[in-house]
C-alpha cells in the first residue's frame, strides 16, 4: 500500500468505495503474529504465536483474561488491544454488577464491534490496529469470535489471524470436521498442530507459542509453560510413534510382496519340471 490524496482521514472515501485508513488498520492485523482459535461441543482454544521484537527483548502478552467464562487473543498492534481488553472487563463487571450474571459473548461481541465502527466515522480518530479472537461460554455452550478494525464480527468453528495465519488456516479446514467431538486434550493438540504450521521452519516450543482454554465447568486459565511444553512433547512423541507404524506397515508391505514373488516363482519352476505328458502330447 502507500500514500494518496483518500488516505488523509478515516471518513474520507475513495472513487472506488474504499476507506484506506480501515484498510492499512486490518494490514496491521495481517502483520502481525499469529493467533489461532478453535472449539468443540465444551471447550474453546486460542493459540498464539509469541515473537519478541529483539533477541535482548522478551515478547508481548497476547492472551488476556476478560472473566471467567470469556478470553481473548490478539493480533496486530497489542497496545490496542490492551485498551479494548480493558473496555471488554469493564463491560463485563457492570454487568454482573447489575445483573447478577455472566455477559452473554456475542453481546459483548457486538459491543466491541460498535466501539471499533465508531473509529471508522470520526475524523479526529483512527480504527484499532487490532484484530480480536474471543473465546467464551454461556447459556448457549461455547463460542469463538472474531472482531476486525472495521467493526465487522463473525462467529466461527475454527479461525486464525495475523502473519503466516494462511498455513494455519489451511489445518484447520483439513481438520474442522473432527474437532466438534474433540476432548480438551486433542482441541490443544490440534490448536498446537496449527501454530507449528505457521511457524514453519521454527521449533515449537513453550517460550514461542501460548495456549488458553475455557470449557463447561472450566474457567478461563492461560496454560503455563510447564503444562504447555507437556503437550509440546506428548505431540512429538505421538509424530515419533506414527512414524514408527508407518515404517513398520512398510516393511510388512514389502515382505508380504516378496513372499508373494517367491511363491509365484516356485509354482512355475514346478510346472516346468514335470515329466509326465500334458493333454497335447497324449
Amino acid at each position: 500500500m502507500f500514500r494518496n490524496q483518500y488516505d488523509t482521514d478515516v471518513t474520507t472515501w475513495s472513487p472506488a468505495g474504499r476507506l484506506h485508513q480501515v484498510e492499512y488498520a486490518m494490514e496491521a492485523v495481517k502483520q502481525g503474529s499469529a493467533a489461532i482459535g478453535l472449539r468443540s461441543k465444551t471447550h474453546v482454544v486460542l493459540a498464539t504465536v509469541n515473537k519478541a521484537s529483539s533477541e535482548l527483548s522478551a515478547h508481548q502478552k497476547k492472551l488476556f483474561k476478560i472473566d471467567n467464562h470469556i478470553g481473548i487473543a490478539m493480533a496486530g498492534l497489542t497496545a490496542d488491544g490492551r485498551v479494548l481488553s480493558r473496555y471488554m472487563r469493564s463491560e463485563c463487571i457492570n454487568h454482573h454488577f447489575v445483573f447478577e450474571s455472566p455477559l452473554p459473548v456475542g453481546r459483548l461481541v457486538v459491543q466491541v464491534a460498535d466501539k471499533a465502527q465508531v473509529c471508522t466515522q470520526r475524523s479526529w480518530k483512527r480504527p484499532y490496529g487490532v484484530g480480536l479472537l474471543v473465546a467464551g461460554l454461556d447459556e448457549t455452550g461455547p463460542h469463538l469470535y472474531q472482531n476486525c478494525p472495521s467493526g465487522n464480527y463473525s462467529e466461527y468453528q475454527a479461525f486464525a489471524i495475523g502473519s503466516r495465519s494462511q498455513a494455519a488456516k489451511t489445518y484447520l479446514e483439513r481438520k474442522f470436521e473432527t474437532f466438534m467431538e474433540c476432548t480438551k486434550e486433542e482441541l490443544i493438540r490440534h490448536a498446537l498442530f496449527a501454530v507449528k504450521e505457521s511457524l514453519q521452519e521454527e521449533e515449537l516450543s513453550s517460550g514461542n507459542c501460548g495456549v488458553a482454554v475455557v470449557g463447561i465447568d472450566e474457567p478461563f486459565v492461560v496454560l503455563d509453560p510447564k503444562t504447555l511444553q507437556s503437550y509440546i512433547e506428548s505431540l512429538e512423541t505421538g509424530k515419533e510413534e506414527q512414524q514408527t507404524m508407518e515404517e513398520t506397515g512398510t516393511d510388512d508391505r514389502q515382505s508380504l510382496q516378496v513372499q508373494h514373488e517367491g511363491t509365484g516363482s516356485r509354482g512355475i519352476s514346478v510346472g516346468a519340471g514335470d515329466d509326465s505328458p500334458t493333454d497335447m502330447e497324449t
